[in-house]
């Protein structure tokens, strides 16, 4: 028998044992998740709210525990509900590290998140978690066709230029495959990193939207980070920072790899990933009504774009990218026929 699902109100009233105010909402995300502040016993605290037949919260719960156990900061869990889709967490504050920073701070705050990331491969365990497998992989660089090229652009391969996007993602796949496996956090950005003052107070890092952490290549978090999709760096000063982490990881145990292969392994890895994210956010606009997001296009294309020419495996796909795309502005929803 199916229960009805209580109203976000209700739900804490029942688990507080105590009337509340209504919540106010804090945030929402690529997800259908939503997040809502609450003050509890002169505390504010957050709820999330995540429809259960739209999303699962046992991963978020799974992983917000390893992350604790760890020693990172995490939202700490007061109430959660699986059935029906609540948490009930402590609040870390409104304010993402993507607003602050700027080219006189972005060195420390990258060193604190750089730490972040070495601390997760090292600690946080991650041999039970799902794999970042070929399937994965695979259905990630699937998105980009279906709807950058075929819903965005409205383009549809032939039987070899199906040929020439399958060889470039083999090569992307085998890549990110080799690679040593360590956690994965999959989103780890600015927009998913919390802070609570300046650099300055020795603010350390919230974490946010780890629900889909995965066991795969070491350097994934890193390239989520250093070419982030909302924001971008000189490219001297993003290998810097590559070139840091590699010698961390490397007194770390984590691997063993000079300058030259870690930097292939963390360039294959971004395309891998911006290649996906192409997709994924034309898809948050053409499946789920987010327009937000195409007006990040243009800095996911320009990574992709720079980086895969350089590679012969990927050069032929970047060509044939751009000759689909011309001059058209990829910021603007494809108009279709009526």
């Amino acid at each position: 028998m199916t229960t009805i699902r209580p109203s976000r109100r209700d739900w804490l009233e029942a688990t507080l044992g105590h009337s509340v105010d209504e919540p106010v909402a804090a945030s929402a995300d690529a997800s259908f998740r939503s997040y809502w502040r609450v003050p509890v016993d002169g505390e504010s605290l957050v709820l999330m709210d995540a429809p259960p037949d739209r999303e699962d919260i046992r991963s978020w719960l799974d992983v917000a525990k390893r992350l604790a156990a760890a020693g990172l900061r995490a939202p700490a869990i007061r109430a959660d509900d699986a059935e029906h889709g609540y948490v009930l967490m402590s609040d870390l504050g409104s304010q993402t590290l993507l607003p602050a920073l700027n080219a006189g701070n972005v060195d420390a705050w990258y060193a604190q998140a750089m730490d972040a990331i070495l601390h997760m491969q090292r600690e946080v365990a991650s041999d039970d978690l799902p794999q970042y497998d070929e399937q994965r992989l695979m259905d990630e660089l699937e998105l980009m066709p279906r709807w950058f090229l075929g819903e965005h652009l409205g383009f549809t391969p032939s039987c070899e230029q199906w040929d020439i996007i399958e060889n470039a993602h083999r090569a992307l796949i085998n890549a990110a495959l080799a690679q040593p496996k360590a956690f994965v956090h999959r989103d780890f950005h600015s927009r998913n990193l919390m802070i609570d003052g300046s650099i300055t107070d020795d603010v350390r890092l919230g974490i946010i939207d780890f629900q889909d952490a995965v066991r795969g290549p070491v350097t994934y978090d890193l390239v989520s980070l250093l070419r982030d999709c909302y924001v971008e760096w000189p490219e001297d000063r993003v290998y810097d920072w590559v070139d840091s982490y590699r010698e961390q990881a490397v007194v770390a145990g984590l691997f063993d790899a000079d300058v030259g292969r870690f930097r292939r392994w963390f360039d294959l890895m971004g395309l891998q990933r911006h290649i996906k994210v192409l997709g994924i956010f034309c898809r948050l606009w053409y499946r789920d009504g987010k327009a937000g997001y195409l007006g990040d296009l243009p800095l996911v294309w320009r990574y992709t774009q720079t980086v895969g020419r350089r590679y012969p495996e990927i050069a032929p796909l970047i060509a044939l990218i751009e000759s689909v795309l011309g001059e058209r502005d990829i910021t603007q929803p494809r108009v279709t026929a009526e």
